[in-house]
């Protein structure tokens, strides 16, 4: 019987510089924009009101970074990620501009890098994505890798190419938006009066709130975003028949938690590096803190750019604390997120 359904890519079928052309093409809405808000208690002005950011120089007001991100990702999902393990981080990922309601998103990924694991059963896929918008325009780009089931336990492993990804962004590779200018910035509509000048580096910032997933919450994301991965959606994906949280969907909360203390880190310039440290699944409850890791100006008026760790915990850790004596992750860790925020000076 011949079969028209896609199976997804395991392992094996991935070459390094193969090249995949994601379906299918997204165009963002005003509903991306409200169904964002009713997923994550998200506040942050940019996004929130058109005319603050009008008044800080970007009209029309651009949605959510991580709304662009999410689109462009699920493309990613059915070529390079359908037959996941889990999705294990993030480097080199810049935001070129800002994405408005009417902008459409295409996707495409370079395969650079595969390394079978030890047990012969999965292998770990890097790849490049790059997402564009309707004129050709770069909207943004980053580089992830992935766990992937191998189709056939006995296919010989391929040759080991890891990439040799940077650690961060460097603060001189920032986008900085056409037009941004927060000279008259209004932090009482913005929430907070903490800028630039305010922030150290080396200080922790406990962000207290926190938000119990639910499965629902997270599979309508999932859908949203289209992605398709099969442990978010199929009790019988998983051994142990649970759903697996979408990791952006653990991004997007702990982003929104952080407004508390980070109210005016408006915009998302890079993401230099992130990991999924462990699983999520409905009934945990989120909680976030930051760490302010460097600083750095920019050309833009009024304009400079907070290097952040967004760490997202299963349950509040007061500490705040990322790894424990022996180097590994603290109990309770399900985020590791290292990005660059434009904030105003």
């Amino acid at each position: 019987m011949t079969t028209k359904t896609n199976a997804g890519n395991f392992f094996e079928d991935f070459k390094v510089g193969q090249v995949l052309e994601h379906a299918t093409p997204r165009t963002v809405t005003e509903g991306d924009r409200a169904l964002y808000g009713a997923l994550y208690p998200t506040r942050f002005a940019v996004p929130s009101s058109a005319e603050f950011a009008a008044s800080v120089g970007l009209s029309p007001a651009p949605v959510e970074e991580l709304i662009a991100f999410h689109i462009a990702f699920g493309k990613t999902v059915p070529d390079v990620s359908l037959n996941a393990v889990a999705n294990l981080g993030y480097a080199e990922c810049r935001f070129h501009r800002p994405v408005v309601p009417g902008d459409t998103l295409r996707t495409s990924s370079e395969v650079i890098g595969l390394k079978q694991n030890s047990n012969g059963r999965t292998g770990v896929v890097y790849v490049r994505s790059t997402a564009t918008n309707q004129r050709g325009e770069v909207a943004l780009d980053w580089a992830r890798w992935v766990m992937v089931h191998k189709r056939d336990a006995e296919a010989p492993a391929p040759e080991t190419v890891v990439p040799d990804l940077a650690p961060a962004v460097d603060a001189a590779d920032l986008i900085v938006p056409d037009g941004l200018d927060f000279t008259s910035y209004d932090f009482a509509a913005a929430g907070e009066t903490h800028r630039f000048d305010d922030y150290a580096v080396g200080e922790t910032i406990d962000h207290v709130d926190g938000v119990t997933l639910t499965d629902p919450e997270h599979m309508l994301a999932t859908r949203l975003w289209q992605n398709t991965a099969k442990v978010h959606f199929s009790t019988e994906a998983r051994p142990d028949g649970t759903r697996l949280i979408y990791g952006g969907h653990v991004i997007s909360m702990a982003r929104a938690l952080s407004f508390n203390g980070l109210a005016n880190a408006q915009l998302i310039a890079a993401i230099n590096a992130g990991a999924h440290t462990a699983p999520a699944f409905a009934g945990d409850t989120v909680y976030a803190w930051s760490e302010v890791l460097d600083k750095a100006e920019t050309p833009a008026p009024g304009v400079g750019a907070l290097r952040l760790r967004l760490v997202a915990t299963k349950g509040r850790d007061e500490t705040t604390t990322l790894r424990g004596e022996d180097g590994k992750y603290a109990p309770g860790v399900l985020l590791d997120l290292d990005y660059w925020a434009f904030v105003p000076r």
